[in-house]
């Protein structure tokens, strides 16, 4: 598993129009060929009075699985403009599929490259960009009388709360590094006098948003 990559935030479709063709970009994260397949389908089905539905995605660790397809397009004119954008923004397991309904105006091969990078890229921002790390999920169990400080102290560091679950005792899931687990816990028990209890879980993905 990689230790940290981009895709997109959110699944999103945006639209614009350039020589009085509509383009709109439909973004989706897909984690396997077979889920950007099955989302190409689903949006050539919702658009097939569409003139084209051009399409790319860029899939796996090592980026090993990429597909463009121009729809009708003159050859590299549209999917790959598409899979460029991808690219170029550093993304993985990402799938975009520009839907056009044909203006009247031909755009010849340097505009169509230029319309169908600029939706898909539009379509990106309107999606967001999330930035993916691998972390340790560790909990921290403590007393109600702590919970205020360590609140305020987790939002003011670098650690990142992921829930917080009330019982018997608070317990704080915090997404850690795994190098800083030991650093983690000896703050917490520095902040909390001695008075708290520790679980290490599993490894999760902690998203945050990518400025761009």
């Amino acid at each position: 598993m990689l230790l940290y990559y981009k895709t997109v935030k959110i699944n999103r479709e945006n639209e614009i129009t350039i020589q009085k063709s509509r383009f709109i970009a439909h973004v989706s994260r897909a984690e396997t060929a077979e889920e950007a397949i099955a989302f190409i389908e689903k949006i050539k089905k919702a658009h097939k009075d569409a003139t084209h539905n051009c399409s790319a995605y860029l899939i796996g660790e090592h980026d090993n699985i990429q597909k463009a397809n121009d729809d009708g397009e003159p050859s590299g004119t549209a999917g790959l403009p598409i899979l460029e954008v991808i690219k170029k923004r550093e993304l993985k397991n990402t799938v975009i599929v520009v839907t056009r309904y044909f203006g009247g105006i031909k755009l010849g091969a340097g505009g169509l490259i230029r319309a169908y990078g600029k939706a898909a890229s539009e379509g990106l921002n309107a999606a967001g960009i999330v930035e993916r790390r691998l972390m340790k999920v560790v909990t921290a169990s403590i007393d109600y009388t702590w919970l205020g400080k360590i609140e305020n102290e987790l939002h003011a560091s670098v650690y990142e709360i992921k829930e917080i679950r009330y019982g018997e005792h608070v317990d704080v899931d915090v997404f850690v590094e795994e190098e800083h687990v030991q650093t983690f816990h000896d703050w917490m028990i520095d902040l909390t006098n001695g008075q708290a209890d520790f679980t290490e879980g599993g490894v999760l993905y902690m998203e945050k948003d990518v400025e761009f």
